[in-house]
């Protein structure tokens, strides 16, 4: 995994708006168009309205015109490994091939890496609606 790619997800986390969880999370999206995309969890009192950190990334690269991730980092303020959860890995999956690396990082840095197509194999994607 690049700095860049690091430093965005980590900077991101700082942003986001947990006050009812205390767990912020931050994503960051290479995309193939060589940008990166940031978003961060945003809690709502009513909480099943609440916005996942992938989703607010996805939904910046979606509104810049780009379609297609190419890498992926998380991050989370807690001590364990934070991998995207099932909702958001089948929204990364529309956006990203299967063979896509997760990065999984804490405050502190990188922790591990993943494959997305590992972390939800057979995937439901819009080639199976055709």
């Amino acid at each position: 995994m690049d700095a860049d790619l690091l430093d965005a997800v980590r900077d991101a986390l700082a942003y986001a708006y947990a006050p009812y969880s205390g767990f912020p999370v931050a994503a960051a999206l290479r995309a193939a168009n060589g940008k990166i995309y940031t978003g961060v969890n945003v809690e709502n009192a009513s909480y099943p309205e609440g916005v996942c950190a992938e989703t607010s990334a996805i939904s910046a690269m979606v509104t810049d015109g780009e379609r297609s991730i190419v890498e992926i980092a998380v991050a989370g303020s807690g001590d364990d490994i934070l991998t995207p959860c099932g909702g958001c890995r089948q929204r990364l999956r529309e956006f990203a091939r299967a063979e896509v690396a997760v990065h999984a990082c804490g405050p502190e840095g990188w922790r591990q890496s993943f494959v997305l197509g590992d972390l939800l194999p057979n995937a439901f994607t819009p080639a199976h609606l055709k």
